[in-house]
């Protein structure tokens, strides 16, 4: 004897069908869990690139295996390779427009002289921020280059005439705060704290926040095209250091250096030379899949894991306040960015009011 059974598609709990349910709710769900699979990915991969990258300066700098004394030439190779590869995809982008999304190669060099000035911050920024991981460890690094935000904010004060409110002043004095209390900690914990490190990492960071300043006022000469200005710096920067390697002497230890002929010394420079460029195109990527504030999270985030990571990989064991000192820093840095996104949204809504009411009163007049 047979049974009635249900259809499948029942579901002896619910008032729907699964199948009508599924129908109905499928799409949406797919989008949302696509969208959150991008975001994720995403992230991932600035992770993945910005920690690699340091890492792997950090080791080319200063590592045992090749003790090279010549922090110049390792940031004119990075350089070198950033610029053939943004001539290469620029003439890519010329000759099969629709294969790359590139500007056109054009060596303008009235162009090259408008964005000198920019370059020789950029140099300076590089420069000062691959000395900061030679003579400082990666798990102090963080803290090193912490008072960027601070130099961004009085030289956005100074040279652009931004106004500064209470929170923006607070959010600062708690970075300073962290950095001081950094250095103190960072000092006891290890043997020898090299000032020139804790000193290259102030001008990079004063760089960084020089160079956001002078971008926005050199894009227009570039088409405000973010690569084509990329692709000047690094070429302007070549002769800049090769000017001062001869300045300060790396030649001669270069003559010197046993593995200058080794296939995977040239390995690893090229790989950081290509992340470098990689690092650039990442962190737009990210900004545009979520937010300018969502990066920063990300960043401040990363920039923990990175501390930890190098932690472990190195074999320190910090105290409490070392510890205190970066998530001053990593608090400071979240609170500005927050702060600032805020006032631009008020700034942005009061304009929008101020529009319509104009509007109101000429049409009332």
């Amino acid at each position: 004897m047979y049974t009635t059974r249900r259809p499948y598609h029942y579901h002896q709990f619910g008032n729907r069908s699964m199948a009508e349910s599924g129908e109905s709710s499928s799409p949406k769900e797919r989008s949302m869990m696509e969208k959150w699979v991008k975001i994720g990915g995403v992230v991932s991969l600035y992770w993945f690139v910005s920690i690699s990258m340091v890492f792997l300066n950090k080791y080319l700098l200063s590592s045992k295996d090749y003790k090279l004394e010549a922090p110049l030439f390792i940031t004119l190779s990075q350089c070198t390779v950033a610029a053939v590869v943004f001539a290469i995809f620029m003439s890519i982008s010329r000759l099969k427009p629709g294969l790359v999304n590139f500007p056109p190669l054009e060596l303008d060099y009235t162009i090259v002289l408008k964005v000198l000035p920019v370059s020789l911050v950029f140099v300076g920024m590089i420069v000062f921020n691959n000395l900061t991981l030679k003579y400082l460890g990666v798990a102090f690094y963080n803290v090193g280059r912490s008072l960027t935000t601070v130099f961004n904010v009085c030289l956005s004060y100074l040279v652009l005439g931004q106004r500064l409110s209470i929170q923006v002043i607070g959010c600062c004095a708690v970075l300073v705060s962290g950095f001081l209390l950094g250095l103190l900690e960072e000092k006891e914990s290890v043997d020898n704290l090299s000032l020139l490190g804790v000193a290259c990492g102030v001008l990079a960071s004063l760089c960084v926040a020089m160079y956001a300043i002078m971008t926005k006022k050199v894009l227009p000469v570039v088409d405000n095209n973010i690569w084509r200005l990329q692709f000047y710096n690094n070429l302007n920067a070549i002769p800049i250091l090769l000017i001062l390697m001869l300045l300060l002497g790396e030649f001669p230890i270069l003559s010197a250096f046993s593995h200058l002929t080794d296939r995977y010394f040239w390995m690893l420079m090229l790989s950081s030379g290509l992340l470098g460029i990689a690092i650039g195109y990442v962190t737009s990527l990210q900004i545009q899949v979520t937010s300018p504030l969502t990066h920063n999270v990300s960043g401040t985030a990363k920039a923990c894991a990175q501390t930890i990571l190098a932690c472990v990989w190195f074999g320190e064991v910090k105290p409490v306040l070392w510890w205190a000192s970066n998530f001053m820093v990593l608090g400071g840095s979240s609170g500005y960015t927050y702060v600032r996104m805020s006032e631009m949204k008020a700034e942005k809504e009061a304009s929008k009011q101020l529009t319509v009411e104009d509007g109101e009163n000429n049409s009332k007049s």
